[in-house]
């Protein structure tokens, strides 16, 4: 039996082989598009997700309540009495707080149960990076007491990066102002950002053309690697329904720093929501943020 059963929620945006491989219990964030809600295990391709969205349809996104942690947390206790979650940015979220609940409320049951809640402060492969490193300190028989430690030590080290291709979804998350989303599309003006100490999305640059953006990415990694070289033997790379930059992503990454081992898969709809097709993200170990 594993020494502890780690959990966490479809906004890691793993693909569900690694789930399954891995053992990982998933809570669900559901979303609603054209009238359907869809979940964890009754949703749509990813693909056909984008098709829509391209065509102007607009997903509204569900957090994690504390009923969906529950089941998930007891289902996990089947086979451990011991189990990490590891959460969606709770600054952007309240799903963090839906687990902590449901944790809180679980153990106050089961004395003999420990569930220990990580706000990751990432989101997308940036809480799949946590997750996975949280997995293989697991596999070298790490404890949860010591996986909790050095994670909680290392958060700040997790860095996320990003672009996107229409600054429309920006806009409708909040995220720039309809002058703004107005103007750069005008220009073909494509912001750069990244997910900060608190774990929100905020701008960092801006650059004009598609292009220019992907190679901005790599040049932030470039930035905040630092000495955290050696901790980055895999890099994760996500994308709204454009697996072609992401692998021009991966193929900079590799030409620059000689890193040859990538995930690469879709953002999930949750954030794929607010983002839109078209977004890249570079997730990576570094100095800070």
């Amino acid at each position: 039996m594993e020494q502890f059963i780690i959990v966490t929620d479809t906004n890691a945006d793993l693909p569900d082989s690694y789930l399954e491989e891995h053992h990982i219990g998933v809570m669900s964030l559901s979303y609603t598009l054209d009238g359907i809600t869809y979940s964890r295990g009754n949703d749509l391709e990813y693909n056909e997700f984008y098709r829509k969205m391209r065509e102007g349809y607009m997903p509204t996104t569900s957090q994690v309540n504390p009923e969906e942690a529950k089941r998930v947390f007891l289902e996990a206790m089947k086979e451990n009495s011991q189990i990490l979650c590891l959460s969606f940015s709770s600054a952007l979220s309240g799903s963090y707080n839906s687990a902590r609940i449901a944790a809180e409320e679980i153990m106050e049951e089961n004395p003999d149960v420990k569930i220990t809640v990580i706000d990751t402060k990432c989101a997308s492969l940036g809480e799949g990076l946590v997750i996975h490193k949280a997995v293989k300190m697991r596999e070298n028989g790490k404890s949860i007491e010591e996986v909790t430690a050095w994670l909680n030590s290392h958060l700040q080290n997790f860095v996320s990066v990003f672009t996107v291709d229409d600054l429309n979804h920006l806009y409708r998350g909040g995220r720039v102002s309809k002058t703004a989303a107005v103007i750069g599309t005008m220009v073909n003006i494509k912001p750069i950002l990244h997910v900060n100490e608190e774990g929100m999305l905020v701008p960092v640059g801006k650059v004009r053309g598609r292009k220019k953006s992907i190679h901005s990415l790599v040049e932030y990694m470039e930035q905040k690697m630092g000495s955290f070289r050696s901790e980055n033997d895999i890099v994760f790379i996500s994308h709204g329904d454009a697996l072609e930059e992401a692998q021009a992503v991966a193929d900079l990454v590799k030409e620059k720093f000689g890193i040859d081992q990538f995930l690469i898969h879709f953002v999930g709809p949750s954030i794929g929501a607010h983002s839109g097709p078209g977004t890249l993200a570079l997730f990576f170990m570094g100095e800070s943020k």
